[in-house]
Order: structure tokens, then C-alpha cells, then sequence
């Protein structure tokens, strides 16, 4: 007889049982490992898988219509670049508009330190605080010593002192970027076999409610693309006409802006009242009114009727729980946040749903 054949059957039974918790074990301690060795390049990786998930549909329409060689190398790329360029292009506007304002910043330096700067005529003007002002001016900037002392002071500030930090955390941002467009390439290249994989191991690991979640999450990032960034940038682009029509100054920039800020539930006012302030400084009331009116019906407009119908039926939540995922990812999660809370939040309403006997989003 040998030792193996005399084993009690429930020994065997406790192995098996040893070797699956050990197994379970160390997936959780490599895969905690891996993402401590990749915390710092994880938000990349998300982006990329947000914009993967947000263009392909798109992607996928190109790929039938062209499809793919061999090595499948030229669809990617051109989805790829294209994707970079929508970020590249208005950071490279802002920085040339930057560029060009400069030299104009550094002469109005140089004759404060030299003659001083006397208020301008609309300061006097103002509603509310005109006086106060004023005389804060007339101290502070209108004479040379008083404003050579308050530019050194500015000088001596802790944002100045740390531009180094600043740069070093705006070339970070750069390698995230290109680590991004890395990821999102080959997301592309592989994302026909990739996206099998996923589901196999959502149903092996949580079953049929694996997929479920995931198919929720990924039709939340969809109406999240469509209900912010979309509609962000519709609302820059008409307020962009308004800025031209209305004289505002920059008013590529500013629609540029308003485009962001829009993204953001309730953001837009915040740079349609810069602009109204700018006119209404200018002396220009009628085009700052204007510029109010229509700022604030625009934003209405999509803040409380395309952007709910759109995010709402992809993600099957009323809108007070997509504010919310909203609002709270972007103070949890950052910019990430806008595009994560309400995924996150689809997925615990469909398991709300699941575990009420409500019935299942599909």
C-alpha cells in the first residue's frame, strides 16, 4: 500500500480547500503589488481606458469600413493622434495667446518700478467698493516706491518661490500624457481580443452580474462623453459666437474656456461673468447684459434638459444621483471624477436593483 492511496478522502478535500485560499491569497498579494508598483501611472491607464471606451463605437465603424492589415498598426495610430491633437491644439492656442501677452506684462512691470501706475478712469466708476479702491491703488501701485515694494513682495511669494515645483509637476503631467496615448494605441490594437478576455474573467470571478456591471459602467462613460463633453462643447461653441458678436477680448480663448468650464455642471457662468465683467469694465453695458442673458439661458438650457436626457438614459439614474456622481467624483477623483462617479454610481444602482427585485439594467 502506499502513502498516497491510504489518504482520507477528506484530506484531499481540505488540500484543495488550502491550495484555493492560498491561490486567493496571492492574486490579492500580486495584485496589490502591481498596483503599488503602478500607482503612479494608474490615472493614465484610466484615461486611456475612458476615451478607448468613449470613441469605440467610432473606432469600430472605421475598422469595418478600412479594415485592419496584418500588423494593424495605421488605424490606431490615426485614431491615436487624433485623440492627442484634441488636447494638444488648445493648450498650444493658450500657450501662444500667453506667449504674446507677456512681453506687454513685463513693460507694465518695468514702468511700475519706474513711474508707477495710475488707476484707470472705470475704477472710479464702479457700484460698489469704487473709493475703496481707488485709494488702495493710489498706495499701493500709483506710486513707484509703493508699487517696486508690492511687486518685490510678489516676487518673495510662495507661488513664485515654488515654480519650480510647477514645472516639475507640469513635465510629470507630459510623461502621463505620453504614457496615455501609449496605453490608448495599443487599447486600439488590441482591443478586439482584449474586450473577450474581460468578459470571460467578469463572468468567472463574479458571474453573470459581472458582465451586467461592467456593460452599465462602460454605457455610463458613453452618456457621461455625450452629457459633458459634448454638450461643453456646444455650449462654448455658441457662446464663442456670442463673444465675437459682442466684442469681447480673446474671444477664442474664452470660448475656449467656457468650453471647459462646461463640462462641469452650473461651470459655465463662471467665465460668461468674467466676460460680462471685462465688457462691463470696458464700459460696454448693453454687450455685457447680452453676454448675461444668454450665457445664463444657454446654461440652463443644458444643465437642466440635454445634459439629464442624455447621461440619464444611458446610466438609468435620476439626475439628482448623476449630479451627485458628478460633484462628488471631481472632488474625490479629480478631472477623472467627472467620468468615474457616475459609472460609479450606475453600477450600485443596478445592483440596488438586483438585490430589491427590481429587475436588471441591460
Amino acid at each position: 500500500m502506499t502513502e498516497e492511496s491510504t489518504a482520507p478522502e477528506g484530506g484531499i478535500a481540505t488540500g484543495s480547500r488550502a491550495q484555493q485560499a492560498a491561490k486567493i491569497v496571492l492574486a490579492l498579494l500580486l495584485t496589490g503589488l502591481g498596483l503599488w508598483t503602478l500607482h503612479r501611472y494608474l490615472p493614465a491607464l484610466i484615461w486611456a481606458a475612458i476615451l478607448a471606451i468613449a470613441v469605440w463605437p467610432l473606432y469600430q465603424r472605421a475598422a469595418r469600413r478600412w479594415p485592419p492589415g496584418k500588423h494593424n498598426i495605421l488605424l490606431p495610430s490615426v485614431f491615436t493622434l487624433a485623440l492627442g491633437l484634441m488636447f494638444i491644439v488648445p493648450l498650444v492656442l493658450v500657450a501662444v495667446q500667453a506667449g504674446k501677452e507677456v512681453h506687454g506684462v513685463f513693460e507694465s512691470i518695468a514702468k511700475a518700478r519706474t513711474e508707477g501706475i495710475p488707476p484707470p478712469e472705470w475704477l472710479s466708476h464702479l457700484p460698489v467698493g469704487g473709493q475703496q479702491a481707488t485709494n488702495w491703488w493710489q498706495e499701493n501701485l500709483a506710486n513707484p516706491e509703493s508699487a517696486n515694494a508690492l511687486l518685490q513682495k510678489a516676487r518673495e511669494s510662495e507661488f513664485v518661490s515654488n515654480s519650480g515645483e510647477l514645472g516639475a509637476a507640469v513635465a510629470h503631467r507630459a510623461v502621463l500624457f505620453g504614457f496615455t496615448l501609449m496605453t490608448l494605441f495599443f487599447l486600439f490594437k488590441d482591443g478586439d481580443s482584449l474586450t473577450p478576455q474581460m468578459r470571460d474573467a467578469s463572468t468567472r470571478a463574479f458571474g453573470p452580474a459581472g458582465e451586467r456591471i461592467g456593460l452599465q459602467m462602460i454605457a455610463s462613460v458613453h452618456g457621461t462623453v455625450d452629457g459633458l463633453v459634448l454638450v461643453g462643447l456646444g455650449e462654448g461653441f455658441i457662446l464663442g459666437i456670442v463673444y465675437v458678436f459682442a466684442g469681447v477680448p480673446h474671444p477664442t480663448l474664452f470660448g475656449l474656456f467656457t468650453a471647459i468650464a462646461s463640462m462641469v455642471p452650473f461651470g459655465a457662468p463662471l467665465v460668461f461673468g468674467i466676460a460680462a465683467l471685462v465688457l462691463l469694465v470696458q464700459g460696454s453695458v448693453a454687450s455685457a447684459i447680452v453676454i448675461a442673458v444668454l450665457g445664463f439661458i444657454v446654461a440652463f438650457a443644458a444643465d437642466h434638459f440635454v445634459r439629464p436626457t442624455l447621461i440619464g438614459s444611458a446610466t438609468r439614474l435620476p439626475f439628482l444621483w448623476v449630479l451627485l456622481g458628478i460633484l462628488g467624483g471631481l472632488e474625490t477623483w479629480g478631472l477623472l471624477g467627472l467620468f468615474l462617479g457616475p459609472a460609479i454610481m450606475a453600477a450600485l444602482m443596478l445592483l440596488w436593483r438586483e438585490w430589491t427585485g427590481r429587475g436588471e439594467v441591460r
